[in-house]
């Protein structure tokens, strides 16, 4: 039996209830129209900064290597400067990075590599620069003329703010050394230019390190991908000296892999520039093709940007353009994959002396959009390192990336 108190306090609960109800409707209806309203701070919008493309006329192919160590290397052998000198002057190399362990030395790169007598060459551009050998992993520092290393080997061990104000007083580029490997690079890569994603002539490792670069590249870090033989072993002079690491300079040496750079002149600062800029290609050997790839931004038939460079999209097509330059084998096929924001978008075969091939696409007119490609057939003998072609196996070339909406401030 239900006295009439009780039904009074059941129906102030059932009005209640109701009212929370409608409430809590009322929270639900509001908090979805804040959320549809919500605009993210960090949404692409229209960027006007980004600089003019620089020429495409007058500048000069130079071909080299950026990951050398010579016997200022501790775990060297029969690879005197000298050496590598001759060695890359016969190659046709025009300039070389000699990038020996700083710690080896304490820091003191100054009086060691480039205090060395044979520290010259007129012929070959040589850079100053060291690999920045530490616990967090290696780096290559590459300069167009002497700079202070010492302070940036005594900061090694902090933190990366620190460390990036010491490299950014220096002025030097800073590269990221081999990063899928064992002393990869474990610091912050917004304070490098660049990254290693060919290390020594076995391509096959470095697949991790192309996926590492593509992670960078669709952040937004615009980061240089370029190659370092990573050498340290030269051929004895006489059977006597031979070590077991002897038999590495048949199959690893300079050039293995070649990196291309699209030079003002023919300086080492220009060198260095064209490498921070992008307009790089990378090689298996110093006789492989080139890869180059280009833009027709209004399809005029006429190329307006490069691999490395950096444009506002319009909203329309662009044609792109793939050229293998040099070495090619006659009458076989080479196979060009393109990669657009990181994943595989077009692939394309091409034969002939100078190969040729095309494709069209429409880039993004808000948020980032790369493309870049990489080559893959027939090998190109290199007599001087001969067993390096196995090593490299298809890989010919990689290009850099042509940006589209990348923030030159980011």
């Amino acid at each position: 039996m239900m006295f009439k108190n009780d039904k009074k306090r059941m129906l102030l609960k059932q009005v209640t209830c109701t009212g929370l109800l409608v409430a809590m409707a009322g929270c639900f209806t509001n908090a979805a129209l804040a959320q549809s309203t919500h605009v993210s701070p960090w949404a692409p919008t229209e960027l006007n900064n980004i600089p003019p493309v620089a020429s495409l006329k007058g500048g000069i192919w130079l071909k080299g290597d950026l990951h050398l160590h010579s016997r200022h290397s501790k775990e060297s052998s029969n690879n005197p400067i000298a050496k590598i000198i001759a060695f890359s002057k016969a190659a046709g190399v025009d300039y070389i990075c000699i990038t020996d362990h700083d710690n080896h030395v304490d820091g003191d790169v100054a009086h060691n590599t480039w205090a060395d007598p044979e520290f010259k060459s007129d012929s070959v551009l040589l850079l100053y620069g060291a690999e920045w050998t530490t616990t967090r992993g290696h780096g290559n520092v590459f300069s167009a003329k002497p700079y202070d290393h010492q302070r940036l080997y005594d900061v090694r061990d902090q933190r990366d703010i620190v460390i990036g104000a010491v490299k950014k007083e220096l002025g030097v580029h800073l590269s990221a050394n081999h990063p899928s490997g064992k002393d990869h690079f474990g610091y912050s890569y917004d304070m490098i230019e660049s990254i290693e994603v060919w290390n020594s002539a076995i391509w096959s490792k470095n697949e991790n390190a192309i996926m590492i670069w593509d992670d960078m590249l669709s952040s937004g870090r615009k980061l240089t991908g370029r190659g370092g033989s990573d050498a340290h072993h030269g051929t004895p002079d006489t059977p006597d000296k031979a070590t077991k690491n002897s038999v590495q300079a048949t199959a690893n040496y300079v050039g293995t892999p070649t990196t291309w750079v699209y030079a003002t002149a023919r300086t080492p600062q220009a060198v260095v520039d064209a490498l921070t800029n992008g307009r790089v290609s990378v090689s298996a050997n110093p006789y492989a093709p080139r890869v180059e790839f280009y833009a027709d931004l209004d399809q005029d038939g006429k190329m307006d940007m490069m691999m490395g460079d950096n444009t506002k999209p319009t909203g329309k097509p662009v044609k792109f353009r793939i050229q293998l330059t040099g070495n090619t084998v006659p009458g076989e096929t080479y196979t060009i994959s393109v990669v657009k924001n990181g994943n595989k978008f077009d692939t394309l075969k091409v034969t002939g002396k100078t190969p040729v091939a095309e494709f069209t696409d429409t880039p993004a007119t808000l948020g980032r959009t790369y493309y870049r490609v990489t080559v893959e057939g027939p090998g190109t003998p290199y007599p001087q390192v001969p067993e390096s072609m196995k090593l490299s196996g298809n890989m010919v070339g990689l290009s850099n990336p042509i940006f589209f909406n990348f923030d030159p401030n980011f």
